[in-house]
């Protein structure tokens, strides 16, 4: 990875598979899931995704099997996705207690 930002599908397809292994299906749901029904991942654009990753060596396939005449794919994180994970998640974590911080946040919401 980068020093660059990354694309939120990334975050979220990477986040979805940090805590165990999932298919496609699932980690389309668990996307939805994580990013409170905001995104939808079409199929064409999450197997797109998948592929670069494991391009990248951020996802590895963990298990195939055939389920009712199909294959399917079971994706998991390798330890270079663990990584860029983490280092996504502090970059953001740090930007969010930087805003927090200027807006001098005291527990109540902010006006406009």
């Amino acid at each position: 990875m980068t020093d660059r930002a990354m694309q939120e599908p990334t975050l979220l397809l990477l986040t979805a598979l940090a805590d165990e292994p999932r298919h496609g299906y699932a980690i389309a749901r668990e996307v939805e899931s994580i990013s409170g029904g905001r995104v939808k991942m079409r199929t064409g654009t999450l197997y797109g995704a998948l592929e670069r990753l494991l391009q990248q060596g951020l996802v590895q396939v963990h298990k195939e099997e055939v389920v009712d005449s199909r294959l399917r794919r079971t994706y998991t994180l390798t330890d270079p996705g663990r990584a860029a994970l983490a280092t996504e998640a502090e970059r953001i974590a740090a930007t969010a207690r930087e805003a927090t911080r200027r807006l001098g946040v005291t527990g109540k919401a902010a006006t406009a």
